[in-house]
């Protein structure tokens, strides 16, 4: 999962820093009215959305659920909150009340995000092995995937980062799966080798 010097890092950039104000504007204005959050808590947010779309799959959040997610949340905040209230925890909730609403707008920010951090281009006609791949195949490709596209991939997607290369521990129900595809497509991935390859690697339950 990110980190917070990756986002600060993600900051620098003027038009990513322009598109967290406006949405951040927008989501405080109709959604979380008189909410305080920084702009790096509020990209922290965005980059949760996947993690909590896949949470939300079977329409609820479970114990087990929140708690993993709470624990990428303060990983992910600015200065670290493990002691005290934590602000993109507690946005997070505003997110999950009202996903369908937001999800768009979020994922359109992700995507724009990548574009801006990636050659999403190289990726798209980056020649990998057949569909019906091993997982060894797998993880030499990844091995060669550009290094900030796997650390996307692994915050989305993965509990864990390892999980992302250690694929005998990534299994997966149904509605999640569907879920993972539904993202993956909101996101501009469902064209990239490499990431039909990640999801193809799930086992399903």
């Amino acid at each position: 999962m990110f980190t917070e010097n990756e986002v600060i890092i993600m900051l620098e950039n003027k038009g990513i820093e322009s598109a967290v104000i406006n949405l951040k504007k927008d989501f405080i204005e109709h959604e979380a009215q008189f909410m305080e959050i920084s702009d790096h808590d509020f990209l922290s947010l965005v980059l949760l959305t996947p993690a909590v779309g896949i949470a939300l799959a079977n329409d609820s959040v479970s114990l087990f659920e929140e708690l993993a997610l709470n624990k990428k949340a303060r990983k992910l905040s600015f200065g670290g909150y493990f002691m005290k209230k934590d602000p993109v925890v507690n946005a997070m909730g505003f997110l999950i009340k009202d996903y369908d609403n937001w999800k768009d707008k979020f994922y359109s920010l992700l995507s724009e995000l990548m574009e801006i951090g990636l050659d999403m281009d190289v990726l798209r006609h980056q020649e990998v092995a057949d569909e019906h791949l091993t997982p060894n195949t797998f993880r030499k490709e990844l091995l060669k995937a550009p290094y900030g596209f796997v650390r996307f991939m692994a915050s989305f997607f993965c509990k864990e980062d390892d999980e992302i290369i250690e694929v005998e521990r990534r299994s997966i129900g149904k509605t999640e799966y569907t879920r993972v595809l539904e993202i993956g497509k909101s996101l501009n991935l469902d064209s990239v080798p490499i990431f039909r390859h990640f999801c193809s690697t799930y086992t399903v339950k």
